[in-house]
């Protein structure tokens, strides 16, 4: 029995070794034996007037020795508009964006250099036979694309569509009809890939690459809902969004920003990806797993600070940024750094069924206010000196430690008295200059 991985997105990158898993909004549909889990995805939209490429790249935990991703595609995709593409892009992007520290030093306060460092948040997861039939199925197209057999299909019924798969080896999970119907209602095509194992082999790598598909519609949309009908839990989504207007939210669900451009322990140096996921924990409590995330927006430019260096403009053209190439490289606005004309929206979503029963929806703002995720270390002063801005300098540090700890207990939701053992927060001095009898009567 074959197997199959539906998607309702357009793009996939699905690693054959097992790893953990990194998936998007699709079902999987493998064989009776075989457990499969989509738990999170990277993708990115490349996005100008009517105009969209869609990349994504995904993971799998499980190992059925062949699958495929069902897609909802607005329109018909002819062959020149499929590409594969290069993981290290979308690598490239994610760091690029990623939330980051910035670390500072305090000056000697008896002789009144600011340095800082970006580090980067660690990664913060047989052929089928495809025939026309009376169940109102058609194969509009098929195409041989790298490592990946792929299969244009229209129909009329959802129950003719999940009929028709089934009837072709697959197994689809329950519920998956009524989420067909929905795009079938919308008039929708469902792109097909297979992987084509002869290619695959031939082709050397390790790993399936990400499809690319560039479209032309008026609806600015990523489906999700299909991603929840199997999913082991809820699933993590970052959205990278390219554009030339500003900022992109979603128009059915709040957007909102994550916490930035706090104070904290400089312990979290070591601990930075156990702060992320704590962090972005809380905030998804917080809004009851119903809101998108904005993590980072900027022109692609040097940020102040970066966590790695801007795309160039071969690589957003690989990504699809067709308005920007060699031949044209001049930015439209020109600034510190040559921004390019290229803004980046990156949002991050967790969603299940329950609180996300809708595909995403976007609109640009033409905000281009800048914003990323940053949090602040601030190393003390460490020297011996004794003038009495020292003595207030070590008061204060005191207070400053206190703040971070606090900040990083209601951030978290960490033990707060735990959170002090691991700072070692420096405490009051014993002598404050009186004799320790002169405590004792006081008038």
């Amino acid at each position: 029995m074959k197997s199959i991985l539906a998607f309702c997105a357009i793009l996939l990158s699905i690693a054959i070794l097992p790893q953990s898993a990194l998936s998007f909004c699709g079902f999987y549909v493998a064989k009776e034996d075989t457990k499969l889990f989509n738990k999170a995805s990277q993708v990115v939209m490349v996005r100008d007037e009517d105009k969209t490429v869609l990349t994504m790249a995904n993971d799998f935990k499980g190992e059925p020795k062949e699958f495929a991703i069902v897609i909802p595609v607005p329109t018909i995709i002819e062959r020149e508009q499929i590409h594969i593409a290069d993981k290290a892009l979308i690598d490239h992007l994610d760091a690029y964006s990623a939330a980051r520290l910035v670390e500072y030093f305090d000056d000697n306060p008896c002789a009144p250099i600011i340095a800082y460092e970006a580090v980067p948040a660690p990664p913060a997861l047989g052929r089928a036979d495809f025939k026309k039939s009376s169940l109102g199925v058609t194969v509009e197209a098929k195409y041989t694309v790298g490592e990946y057999d792929i299969v244009i299909l229209s129909a009329k019924y959802s129950e003719g569509l999940e009929t028709w798969l089934k009837g072709n080896g697959y197994r689809i999970p329950k519920g998956a009809s009524d989420i067909l119907g929905s795009y079938i209602k919308q008039k929708m095509r469902f792109f097909v890939a297979k992987v084509n194992l002869k290619e695959h082999s031939k082709l050397g790598f390790s790993y399936l690459r990400p499809i690319q598909v560039a479209y032309e519609s008026p609806k600015f949309m990523l489906p999700i809902r299909v991603g929840t009908i199997n999913a082991d839990g809820p699933q993590e989504l970052f959205i990278y969004i390219l554009n030339r207007k500003g900022r992109v939210e979603t128009t059915n669900y709040r957007t909102v920003k994550l916490p930035t451009g706090m104070d904290l322990p400089l312990y979290i140096k070591g601990e930075f990806a156990d702060f992320y996921r704590a962090m972005f924990n809380e905030q998804v409590k917080k809004e009851n797993m119903e809101a998108v995330f904005l993590e980072y927006a900027w022109d692609m430019n040097w940020c102040d600070p970066c966590a790695a260096d801007p795309l160039s403009t071969k690589e957003l053209g690989y990504l699809g940024v067709f308005w920007v190439n060699d031949d044209n490289p001049q930015p439209l606005w020109p600034g510190p750094g040559g921004a390019q004309d290229v803004f980046i929206t990156r949002l991050h979503v967790r969603y299940d069924a329950r609180h996300f029963p809708d595909d995403l929806v976007f609109q640009e703002t033409g905000d281009r206010t800048t914003f990323q995720g940053r949090y602040v270390l601030r190393n003390p002063w460490a020297g011996n000196d004794s003038c009495e801005a020292a003595k207030m300098y070590r008061k204060q540090l005191r207070e400053r430690q206190e703040h971070e700890a606090k900040t990083l207990a209601s951030l978290t939701g960490w033990n707060i008295n735990n959170i002090r053992k691991k700072m070692n927060i420096a405490k009051e001095p014993k002598n404050d200059g009186q004799k320790w009898w002169e405590k004792i009567w006081k008038d």
